[in-house]
């Protein structure tokens, strides 16, 4: 069967059933509103909201910061050891039912550190739900530290030297939080020291902001990522690059409609960014503020792209994989899987 006559079903299960990768989830974006509650109540806590409707309703953003008000205040429930546990459990049993094979997350320090919650408490949560994950679900896992840009360079400065007993732990550093007004430039000391020290780089850049920020995060950050990037399509010069060089895109589809990013899934530019040559990836962002996982993502897009096909979905795929900082044998293996079981369905060429 070739390919562009694969049925729209079976495209669909191929997708859900095949090895993938997720590049760029923040693992406090995984707070579903049933355990808001639960963390809540075993800390003490009352929530500003009368239940778990009336929470999962606030769930509806003008913009980014607005998206970012309610972030912040959801981690108040982030109190201690066992609360980063079965926040982060719970996010890799859904990966693991999406059929993830590798994960990357961004977790917040700046956002636990400002309200008193140390390295300390989060990090052995944190790294015990990635050592289960690994153990019983088969997933592999490699940490990124993210500073929030609307934070100093110091403070950022300060996180890297605190996370220094947990180096060992962590894939990368990351850069989010409101882009707008927060350039990545602003962070280079703190970038050159994660590269000093042996972590990969990426940040978030054209969400919100403009292509420059783009350019910026790839020529005084020397990141290898870019989280989102889809407003360099407004670049002709910035499209080109990141096709020649090869540059991974983190695209986070539903969390660009939600965030008004575009005005809705038809007229999301992914297909215009694969055609271009970029190595696009897809992911979920803050799937539980944003209403889905990865899968949930993939389908999305495809049932509002209808020229989108078996070769668009596999080359997807295997971006994924490929695009993590996984070790090279890991990453082989998985895409040998993958194509493997396209090849099985006629889906796609290896």
């Amino acid at each position: 069967m070739h390919p562009a006559t694969l049925p729209d079903a079976r495209l669909a299960e191929l997708i859900r059933s095949s090895p993938k990768a997720e590049l760029h989830v923040h693992i406090e974006g995984t707070l579903e509103p049933e355990l808001s509650f639960a963390l809540a109540r075993r800390n003490g806590l009352t929530l500003p909201y009368a239940d778990v409707p009336a929470l999962r309703a606030a769930y509806a953003f003008d913009d980014l910061q607005s998206f970012l008000d309610l972030y912040y205040a959801g981690c108040e429930v982030l109190r201690t050891e066992q609360d980063f546990f079965d926040l982060a459990w719970a996010y890799f049993q859904r990966a693991a039912a999406d059929h993830v094979v590798r994960v990357e997350p961004f977790f917040d320090p700046q956002s636990h550190t400002a309200r008193g919650i140390g390295f300390e408490v989060f990090m052995p949560g944190l790294l015990r739900a990635s050592r289960r994950a690994r153990d019983e679900l088969g997933i592999s896992c490699g940490w990124i530290l993210s500073f929030l840009r609307h934070l100093s360079q110091d403070d950022a400065l300060r996180t890297l030297d605190a996370a220094a007993p947990w180096r060992e732990h962590l894939v990368g550093v990351g850069l989010d939080s409101a882009e707008l007004d927060n350039p990545p430039g602003r962070f280079q000391r703190v970038f050159a020291a994660a590269r000093r020290a042996g972590l990969h780089v990426v940040a978030h850049a054209g969400e919100e902001g403009p292509p420059d920020y783009v350019r910026e995060a790839l020529d005084l950050l020397g990141v290898e990522r870019i989280d989102h990037g889809v407003r360099a399509s407004e670049d002709e010069a910035l499209l080109e690059r990141l096709a020649r060089e090869r540059v991974a895109l983190t695209v986070c589809p539903l969390s660009n409609v939600r965030l008004r990013v575009f005005p809705a899934m038809h007229q999301h530019n992914l297909p215009l960014l694969l055609e271009r040559g970029l190595r696009v990836t897809v992911n979920s962002d803050d799937p539980a503020y944003f209403g889905g996982y990865v899968n949930d993502n993939y389908l999305a897009v495809f049932q509002a792209h209808p020229r989108l096909g078996p070769r668009q979905a596999h080359e997807l795929l295997r971006n994924s994989l490929e695009a993590s900082f996984a070790d090279a044998g890991e990453i082989r293996a998985w895409v040998a899987r993958l194509d493997a079981l396209w090849q099985a369905a006629a889906g796609a060429p290896a």
